[in-house]
């Protein structure tokens, strides 16, 4: 479903994702709880790309998260994976 839009980076998408989690506080406890990640290392962290990369793992980890997130987001899900894969090169 990849649009005529111009390419998101993977650290914007990664950044997206987890405004994403945080609208949700179920889904940032469930995030946090997961990567035993606290409030300050979120904020201290967030422009790591290992982290980043953790946060795009906990999207794809769940199917019904990662359609609402490309849905929201008008992605297609091979477009998280290959961020994620740029975010770990």
């Amino acid at each position: 479903m990849q649009s005529g839009r111009p390419h998101t980076s993977p650290e914007i998408l990664a950044l997206k994702a987890l405004r994403f989690l945080a609208d949700s506080p179920n889904l940032l406890c469930r995030f946090m709880g997961a990567s035993g990640i606290n409030e300050l290392g979120l904020r201290t962290r967030a422009g790591e790309p290992e982290f980043l990369s953790a946060v795009l793992d906990f999207v794809l980890g769940d199917e019904a998260l990662a359609k609402k997130f490309c849905e929201l987001e008008s992605l297609d899900a091979r477009e998280i994976h290959l961020a994620n894969q740029r975010l770990r090169a």
